[in-house]
């Protein structure tokens, strides 16, 4: 039987390539995002290599995500695998200076979102007994760096949840896993530099991750055997040494 994944921040990066590296695989897609013209766009894409329902609603509103994921039919209702993608950066301000809206936009998405999302999808999963969860976290989760303040702490965030789920779901045989990127090239940048031109830059002298390379690892993650578990995997560029050491070219 076809299994069926459910993927926030399914119109741009991580997620829309993890939903075209999943239709390559037939899997049946829930994609959500917050931009209904793009959600309608990537479903017309996959639509010809798998079904795919598209929730339109935004993760920081625990009623909507409710009521969407909710709404789900028959058809998609079970979800087999959640990959809780939705998240964002705003700002690059050092602390005593940073923005309460941006620190707000933060943790509400990448943290609390992301908590919303899986407390509507885990009980069937728990039901069922089965079922695999995908957290994207962010090298920022691993390591401070200067500026990083709320958002590597809504990342480490990401990650301890993480593992509380893979302890508190061991019984159930859910699995559960965090694939934590450095530098990839995304709209990301785009929104955390608020438009500002030297997102530009970030990319430049050097070859970012790409949003494929990712979706890849995810869906190898997914494809393990009943008795493996991807917990946790880190993935950096060749050029990317750590948080802050990137090499350029001139």
């Amino acid at each position: 039987m076809k299994k069926t994944a459910l993927i926030t921040g399914a119109t741009s990066g991580i997620g829309r390539a993890t939903a075209h590296e999943f239709a390559k695989q037939g899997i049946k897609l829930v994609l959500c995002g917050r931009r209904q013209q793009r959600l309608d766009s990537v479903q017309k894409a996959l639509s010809r290599e798998t079904d795919v329902h598209t929730l339109n609603f935004d993760v920081r509103d625990k009623n909507a995500t409710f009521n969407a994921i909710g709404s789900l039919p028959d058809a998609f209702k079970n979800i087999d695998i959640l990959i809780n993608n939705a998240g964002n950066a705003h700002g690059l301000d050092p602390i005593e200076t940073g923005s309460t809206d941006d620190w707000d936009a933060m943790i509400d998405i990448n943290v609390k979102g992301l908590l919303y999302v899986s407390k509507v999808i885990i009980p069937s999963m728990t039901e069922r007994k089965s079922g695999h969860i995908i957290n994207i976290g962010s090298s920022a989760g691993k390591e401070l760096y200067p500026k990083g303040n709320v958002y590597c702490a809504s990342k480490h965030a990401v990650l301890a949840i993480t593992e509380g789920m893979r302890i508190d779901l061991n019984p159930y045989g859910i699995k559960v896993s965090a694939i934590n990127p450095g530098l990839v090239e995304t709209e990301f940048s785009q929104v955390r530099f608020k438009g500002d031109s030297a997102a530009n830059n970030v990319y430049k002298g050097y070859k970012p991750l790409q949003p494929e390379d990712i979706a890849e690892v995810i869906h190898f993650a997914i494809s393990r055997p009943a008795h493996v578990n991807i917990a946790d995997v880190l993935m950096f560029c060749t050029a990317q040494g750590s948080s802050t050491i990137v090499k350029k070219e001139n």
